[in-house]
């Protein structure tokens, strides 16, 4: 299995929102970050993966099989920032009752995540933190030992050392070369760490699909006047905006921007950087 999971011009159409023509790939044995800003289709195309709403045109393959398959869902954990188990229960009862729907359910395994995540068994979840919460689920979705991960926000509310922690997890669970994370996030500062391609979507549409070692070695954050990036090909500068020191712009060929204006300021992007640029261009 060279993909662990395979979109091909996936559709869904609301009445003021659509995705178009979404398409990308999460090799097999890989992190891929999914960005995006709030709104762009990233929780939609994940529910899709996942199977929980039916698209209008496209075709998902997870696993090798058609998406939404039960034995496919077996194989699959996702963890989604507004599902949520009932407050009543605790992490114990949470284990008890998924064990007992849920073919593969490692209860000693579940224990170690609860224990590894510091999560008490037996308080109530009505009394945890939000960051607590969110280690549940994820206990839960790795609990049966998945072959995938769906991840929207997951490391949301979590602390820096928690968060590293979890990367540090992710980063083991894809060692074998037959685990998969699909980890959609706003902290990139993240996903510049642990993930090992970037998929951009940007109001229903991919912006492009890339290493994220390359894409932070190709773009470049280009810092000169305002008639000097004016010279520049139209197609080597995604966007610009004014400064204190004259205007700064994101360049998509950092080497060819330094052979144009050696004499200008060039720095290596984040993906923040990428994000804000692309989000300030009059259109897509």
């Amino acid at each position: 299995m060279e993909n662990a999971i395979e979109v091909r011009g996936l559709c869904k159409r609301y009445p003021d929102f659509q995705l178009q023509d979404v398409s990308f790939t999460v090799p097999a044995g890989s992190i891929v970050g999914f960005i995006g800003e709030n709104g762009a289709g990233k929780t939609t195309t994940m529910r899709a993966i996942l199977g929980t709403l039916r698209p209008d045109g496209g075709e998902i393959a997870v696993l090798g099989k058609p998406a939404g398959r039960t034995k496919t869902l077996a194989r699959v954990g996702a963890v989604f920032e507004d599902a949520f188990f009932y407050e009543v229960l605790s992490p114990a009862e949470v284990g008890a009752c998924l064990a007992s729907i849920q073919p593969g359910f490692d209860k000693g395994y579940y224990r170690q995540l609860l224990a590894e995540f510091d999560l008490p068994p037996a308080k109530k979840m009505k009394d945890f933190s939000r960051g607590m919460r969110m280690k549940l689920r994820l206990a839960a979705a790795l609990a049966h030992h998945p072959k995938l991960l769906l991840l929207d926000e997951a490391t949301s509310g979590l602390d820096p050392v928690m968060r590293a922690e979890i990367l540090d997890l992710l980063r083991r669970f894809i060692q074998d070369e037959e685990h998969s994370v699909l980890l959609s996030s706003h902290i990139t500062a993240d996903l510049e760490k642990a993930a090992d391609y970037i998929v951009y979507i940007q109001k229903g549409r991919i912006l492009f699909e890339k290493e994220t070692d390359l894409l932070l070695e190709e773009y470049g954050v280009l810092r000169a006047g305002a008639q000097a990036l004016a010279a520049l090909p139209a197609g080597l500068v995604v966007a610009s905006r004014a400064n204190a020191f004259g205007q700064a712009a994101l360049v998509k060929d950092r080497r060819a921007a330094a052979a144009l204006l050696p004499g200008a300021v060039l720095d290596k992007p984040t993906l923040d950087d990428i994000m804000q640029f692309y989000s300030e261009r009059r259109s897509v």
